[in-house]
């Protein structure tokens, strides 16, 4: 994926959601170049945190996977398509657990309050 695709796919999120959208990035290089930088800067509505480098227990992306992952321990699943639909539910059912969402935010320590500036 490209700078401009992580920008449509935000975009379209953006329309779904009507709401302002606050990502965490890690240091990929599309997410740090200065083409990406230029289209998220031309969007008020976004609001881009950058993680340092290195930083797996600064993610709380981490934490969803592990979770998914461990609701689907111990199963067999012989078609990918399967496979796909139990990971597509496992997360949806996250989105109606709120509580479960911030904890994993909350375990990374990190605060999501505007950053002071330098």
């Amino acid at each position: 994926m490209g700078e401009r695709d992580f920008i449509a796919l935000t975009d379209s999120a953006h329309q779904l959601l009507k709401a302002p959208i606050v990502l965490v990035w890690d240091r990929l290089n599309t997410h740090v170049s200065h083409k990406t930088r230029e289209l998220a800067a031309e969007r008020e509505w976004l609001t881009v945190f950058l993680l340092p480098a290195y930083s797996p227990a600064l993610k709380p992306v981490e934490s969803v996977w592990a979770h998914v992952q461990r609701s689907l321990a111990n199963l067999a699943v012989v078609a990918l398509d399967r496979l796909e639909s139990l990971v597509r539910n496992s997360l949806k059912r996250l989105q109606c657990r709120p509580d479960s969402l911030d904890g994993f935010v909350a375990g990374t320590r990190l605060t999501l309050d505007e950053p002071a500036a330098p």
